[in-house]
């Protein structure tokens, strides 16, 4: 019989991933709806250097398994996971929704015949099972799936469907030995990092966002020059990318970045679903668009149709004083 949640944290060359205190916080959460005790697994060279970020509240159990090469191998990782999922038997394992994951969590899933939800943005556990919800149709639609006859099921979530888990916890640690090392296959010649963006967004507490309505290239040193003067960060809609207008890294969206800032302004951003479905969990957020049918004024807290250059102009009165 399967029980307890196996939380997978990642560890990326830059640290722990930040997203795995979300993950932790759905584990707690399913916790507290019967799901079992709360295990966070650490597979990484330096896995000991990061259990105090990952034991937090309601966590019941860390363990680490560090005999892995030092660099990311997608089959080492699905080694480990497979061989602790088959001796703890888990009910639910989670892992973010990440390029990481994706190269191998479908292949455990598959191999162990275990349910499987990606991009899943909530995850529940109740009296018929676990049941994960995520985005359908260009999430045009919200699909919730079931795992009828599967004793584990495997979630991958999508950062920022949950806030992050907080609080010191008291977890057993332990060291597990597994024999995988040996597993590594992978000749590395050369390792390059990719050029680095020059921000990043989702640390922002406070967003600028601009899109379609923006009409030229130039002005966008001029909304950028805005938001320094308001404390914010400059953000963008999918088309100022594609068009060349700002870098990939300060895109909001389904296929840019997941933000949850405590204030959102999006100018003239009309609010298609792939942009709504990267911003709708802000805190406070304050839409300005012309077009009063715009979808974003779906998910604002504030709006006004207006346009977008007025009210540009007003704020650069308001913080020039």
């Amino acid at each position: 019989m399967s029980d307890g949640v196996l939380v997978a944290g990642e560890v990326t060359r830059q640290g722990l991933r930040p997203g795995t205190a979300e993950l932790i916080a759905a584990g707690v959460k399913l916790k507290e709806e019967g799901a079992g005790s709360l295990t966070v697994a650490l597979i990484d060279v330096e896995a000991d250097a990061h259990v105090d970020a990952v034991n937090l509240a309601g966590v019941d159990e860390v363990l680490t398994i560090g005999a892995v090469p030092e660099r990311f191998e997608a089959h080492v990782a699905q080694a480990a996971l497979e061989t602790l999922i088959e001796q703890r038997r888990p009910r639910i394992v989670l892992a973010g929704h990440t390029f990481a994951s994706l190269g191998f969590m479908p292949a455990v899933a598959a191999r162990g015949s275990h349910g499987f939800a990606s991009d899943a943005t909530a995850v529940s556990c109740g009296p018929d099972g676990i049941r994960a919800r995520r985005g359908a149709y260009g999430d045009r639609l919200v699909a919730e799936l079931e795992f009828p006859g599967k004793d584990t099921v495997v979630v991958l979530l999508r950062e920022g469907a949950f806030e992050p888990a907080e609080g010191a916890g008291s977890a057993a640690v332990e060291a597990v030995a597994l024999e995988i090392a040996d597993r590594a296959r992978t000749e590395r010649i050369e390792l390059r990092d990719p050029p680095a963006g020059d921000v990043d967004i989702t640390a922002a507490d406070f967003l600028l966002a601009i899109g379609r309505g923006v009409e030229e290239e130039e002005q966008v040193a001029e909304f950028e020059e805005l938001a320094g003067r308001m404390g914010a960060t400059l953000s963008a809609s999918r088309p100022l990318v594609d068009a060349g207008w700002i870098s990939r890294d300060r895109q909001v969206g389904q296929s840019g970045t997941t933000v949850t800032p405590k204030v959102y302004l999006a100018l003239g951003i009309s609010g298609a679903v792939q942009h709504l479905a990267g911003m709708s969990k802000a805190k406070t957020i304050i839409a300005v668009n012309s077009d009063a049918d715009a979808p974003i004024f779906s998910v604002a807290h504030y709006g006004a149709v207006a346009d977008l250059y007025e009210v540009a102009d007003e704020l650069r009165r308001q913080f020039d004083e």
